[in-house]
């Protein structure tokens, strides 16, 4: 039978902001990916003297990067004993998702990132010394005085179609060098899955073009905007009733402080009421507002019906912890 490449991927326990990691493994062509273990004590995972940390596949997809019957396999993280480890935040998630599973709930993630020399750590698309031209032209422009890094943008677009993730679009963003794609329409723990992979395969990608991609929050400061992971959410109840969009904007008014906490590290130097945020002590919500913590679009004002768009996380949160609190908080106080 023929061998394949099996890259097993996994979320480290660095702090503050986990890594992904991955290693790979050789399987028979039809084999099931079995558990794995690896040393978990260079992972932040673990202690020397009790290094042995489990890998269970979760998730499944084609290897956009090696090709042919190769696979990339999304794993969560497991003590020997086979209970989750602590830094196994999918399986609280898992655990939601199935508690109000009848209100079947879709997210869409619109995963901002800006790509950086590595040997500045500056933003491409900086000069040397100085700043680029203010904010204005950069955001969903063209033309090689505006836009850098697209190559490998769309090389990263293709590669995430070509895994079968959901992804629905990619824009250049308001930063030079920044840029966003968007995961979903699809369920809690499936856009979780498809947004680690999708971020997985963008910093493999990176190597290869000699880009660092960062999810940091505020990556530069000053007069330039920040970088999110705006999160778009709806139950079936609001995909076919407005006052629904209300009611959960008015159930995470009540839980601010506790989603802050859980959105991302670094949020503070984003979340300043400036540059299409609100500031990270208020709550608000409003229509077409990009300046509020929840945007409710103009469309589904017009519709009365739809969704709403969550804009406090930022780019380097845990999507299985944003999606949890979500869905815990508004679906709660909804009738099953």
């Amino acid at each position: 039978m023929p061998e394949i490449c099996a890259e097993y991927i996994w979320i480290d326990g660095t702090k503050p902001t986990p890594q992904l990691r991955s290693k790979t493994k050789i399987l028979t062509f039809g084999e099931t990916p079995p558990i794995w273990s690896f040393d978990g004590s260079s992972t932040n995972q673990a202690t020397g003297n009790n290094s042995d940390c489990v890998l269970n596949p979760v998730f499944i997809c084609p290897d956009p990067i090696r090709g042919d019957d190769n696979i990339l396999v999304l794993n969560e993280v497991l003590n020997t004993d086979m209970t989750p480890h602590e830094t196994n935040t999918r399986v609280q998630a898992s655990k939601i998702a199935e508690k109000y599973k009848t209100h079947e709930s879709l997210f869409g993630i619109e995963q901002e990132y800006t790509l950086l020399d590595p040997f500045t750590n500056a933003p491409i698309g900086f000069p040397e010394e100085g700043f680029p031209e203010p904010q204005g032209p950069y955001y969903c422009s063209t033309g090689a005085s505006w836009i850098f890094g697209r190559e490998m943008v769309e090389e990263h677009l293709e590669m995430c179609l070509d895994a079968g993730l959901t992804i629905s679009g990619i824009n250049a963003e308001v930063m030079p060098g920044q840029w966003e794609f968007q995961i979903g329409p699809i369920g809690t723990l499936e856009v979780s899955d498809h947004l680690w992979i999708a971020r997985w395969l963008l910093f493999r990608i990176g190597e290869m073009h000699g880009i660092q991609p960062s999810l940091d929050p505020k990556p530069v400061s000053g007069d330039w905007n920040g970088a999110g992971a705006h999160t778009n959410f709806s139950t079936k109840t609001m995909r076919e009733n407005y006052q629904a969009i209300i009611d959960g904007c008015e159930a995470l008014s009540e839980t601010h402080k506790l989603h802050i906490k859980n959105y991302g590290e670094g949020n503070e130097r984003r979340l300043t009421g400036l540059h299409e945020t609100q500031s990270i002590d208020q709550f608000t919500y409003a229509v077409s507002d990009r300046g509020a913590s929840i945007r409710i679009p103009w469309q589904v004002v017009a519709d009365k019906k739809g969704y709403l768009e969550d804009r406090r996380p930022s780019a380097n949160m845990d999507p299985y912890v944003v999606t949890r609190l979500i869905v815990e908080t508004v679906c709660s106080d909804l009738p099953q």
